[in-house]
């Protein structure tokens, strides 16, 4: 069986280090493992996608399409919405709750859209959606959103939890490694 993640965020979110790691968990786990980074705008704040699939089957594509998507880890909230479509029944979206302006909304062009977790959760998506931007502050620093939800999604991603800390620590530059490593076990923390 194949496992289908999507990543979704925006330019400098850390959405490319955490398909690193979950690439590096599911080796490690002894997968067979395909990752794709579909950059959008990422320089300028713009949509950056990534796929990771892994399973004890060979995986011959690393492209996720519209309904195979079993888990989307975001880090901005309406690239949850954005993304959607791709998830499968019965998939589970995890998400932060920060909202990042796109340009059609700073340009006055577009209002960012309210009450995006309730309009998913009427869908009937199994979406959990957390503060991940105040775990990190909490941690040492803000940039450690992307680890703090990995932490959070730990559950859905389907590894142990020593291969998944074994990852953080290998892909994490060792000058972040001790923040990360906080904010990864503040959010395993929040989940029981």
């Amino acid at each position: 069986m194949i496992k289908n993640i999507m990543i979704v965020g925006v330019g400098g979110q850390g959405s490319l280090l955490a398909s690193k790691i979950l690439g590096k968990a599911a080796m490690d786990a002894g997968y067979d493992v395909k990752v794709s980074e579909v950059h959008g705008m990422s320089q300028r704040g713009g949509s950056v996608v990534t796929y990771v699939r892994y399973g004890d089957e060979a995986v011959y594509s690393p492209v996720i399409g519209a309904g195979e998507a079993d888990v989307i880890l975001s880090f901005e909230l309406l690239e949850s919405a954005r993304w959607l479509p791709c998830l499968k029944i019965g998939g589970t979206v995890v998400t932060s709750l920060q909202e990042i302006n796109p340009m059609p909304v700073i340009v006055g062009a577009a209002e960012y859209p309210g009450e995006l977790v309730e309009k998913m959760q009427a869908l009937a998506v199994d979406i959990r959606a957390y503060d991940v931007q105040s775990i990190a502050r909490e941690s040492g620093n803000e940039r450690a959103s992307n680890v703090a939800l990995m932490g959070l999604a730990a559950d859905v991603l389907g590894f142990e939890e020593d291969v998944l800390r074994a990852a953080v620590a290998s892909c994490v530059p060792a000058k972040a490694l001790e923040v990360n490593m906080k904010a990864y076990d503040a959010a395993r923390a929040m989940i029981g």
